[in-house]
């Protein structure tokens, strides 16, 4: 039940990372628009800059899962291919239970953010004026989602650690091997190939 709960959340996280690349381009869009329009045209379109930023923060926040799930972020291992197997589930399973720990409690700082901005009414100290709660509260949703995911990370790689499934603590929250980043860009190039012969 876990293992589909992850798969779901990484569907989830998935449609994320394309809409915080989706904000990201739409940011250039912008920005590009906004200088072309002041060096031609001498008009400004105001805000871009502020957009922007706010468009960064919520991408970002809503990002962060898709990586994890993906064991894209990143840890250092000097020592750690060195270790046994069963140290290095340990230590993976302390990173995670670690990450988890970082991410609750800055999720509720910027709750408690949110929470202010919302009551005090506060405004941005710009010409859009944009209420704040808006963008911080879209900030926010992507880091409960990210402490959701790293919640079902975390059980799933408890119940494999007290089952002695080594492997599947490693794939839950190791750290990705060298074969496994080669097979992945492997993967990643027979796809374009196979794009560019249809």
């Amino acid at each position: 039940m876990l293992s589909q709960l992850l798969r779901r959340a990484e569907a989830v996280s998935r449609g994320a990372v394309w809409f915080g690349g989706a904000l990201a381009i739409a940011s250039v869009l912008l920005i590009s628009f906004d200088v072309i329009a002041r060096k031609l045209f001498s008009f400004t379109v105001g805000g871009a800059d502020e957009l922007s930023s706010y468009a960064f923060a919520i991408g970002t926040s809503w990002s962060l899962a898709f990586v994890t799930l993906q064991r894209a972020n990143v840890r250092v291992d000097v020592i750690y291919q060195h270790l046994p197997v069963r140290l290095s589930a340990v230590i993976d399973w302390l990173a995670l239970a670690s990450l988890g720990v970082f991410m609750t409690v800055l999720t509720r700082y910027v709750y408690d953010m949110v929470e202010t901005s919302w009551i005090q009414k506060s405004a941005a100290n710009t010409p859009l004026g944009t209420p704040l709660w808006i963008p911080q509260g879209l900030w926010l949703l992507g880091l409960a989602w990210m402490c959701v995911t790293v919640a079902l990370m975390l059980l799933r790689a408890s119940t494999a650690l007290v089952t002695g499934d080594l492997v599947t603590v490693k794939e839950i929250g190791g750290v990705r091997s060298s074969q496994e980043e080669a097979e992945d860009e492997a993967a990643a190039g027979e796809r374009l190939l196979m794009e560019e012969r249809a």
